[in-house]
């Protein structure tokens, strides 16, 4: 099995030296391919800017915009059986990057943003026989976002998680199905949540 995991923030920059991104802490994709490699599968780790080392034997490539991300996830993806998509991207970038650094001027600065890539769904729309895993971090509506993500994205599961789980230790997630059905749930340690995971994904890949 070779699997394609994604993990950690994004950053897009507003100028130089200024970035919009998030508290992400990569530990629970980071755990996801430990547990991969635990499993002796071939474990390709996108990853964004985090403080972690990674799990000895991935092969491993650093990013740090939602494009970088993009290019490397399409790039490999052809090459892997699936992808468990754990990286929470910036949804939205600056639609100018300034050069430089942006004085202060006083007053207000009004930022117009943009949609960034969407990199799931453009993995899901390759997919092309491999399996997708996303997850879906949701504060409103959890269960209704979270399904309507799946579909959207042309995703085969999707891991429905809480704003709680970034920078935690800890994570508690819910395994959807298309059709609205819980697959299975999962509490503890980002580590135990990773191997109850894979170890799910290696029963239904026999």
């Amino acid at each position: 099995m070779r699997v394609l995991i994604t993990a950690g923030p994004t950053r897009e920059y507003l100028d130089d030296v200024r970035y919009l991104s998030n508290a992400s802490s990569g530990r629970m994709g980071y755990a996801l391919a430990a547990a991969a490699r635990a499993l002796c599968w071939e474990v390709v780790l996108v990853s964004g800017p985090v403080e972690l080392r990674p799990p000895a034997g991935c092969e491993v490539v650093n990013v740090e915009t939602t494009s970088q991300m993009r290019d490397a996830c399409v790039r490999e993806f052809a090459r892997c059986d699936g992808v468990i998509a754990a990286a929470a991207v910036c949804d939205y970038k600056p639609k100018e990057r300034v050069e430089g650094k942006i004085s202060k001027t006083g007053g207000p600065v009004t930022l117009e943003m943009i949609e960034t890539d969407d990199v799931l769904a453009e993995l899901g729309a390759m997919k092309d026989g491999r399996w997708v895993m996303g997850f879906a971090l949701e504060a409103r509506n959890p269960r209704e976002n979270a399904l309507q993500k799946l579909r959207r994205k042309n995703c085969d599961w999707i891991l429905l998680n809480a704003p709680t789980a970034i920078g935690s230790d800890d994570n508690s997630v819910e395994l959807l199905a298309p059709d609205g059905g819980t697959l299975a749930d999962w509490s503890g340690s980002k580590s135990d949540v990773a191997q109850a995971i894979v170890e799910w994904i290696a029963a239904r890949q026999r």
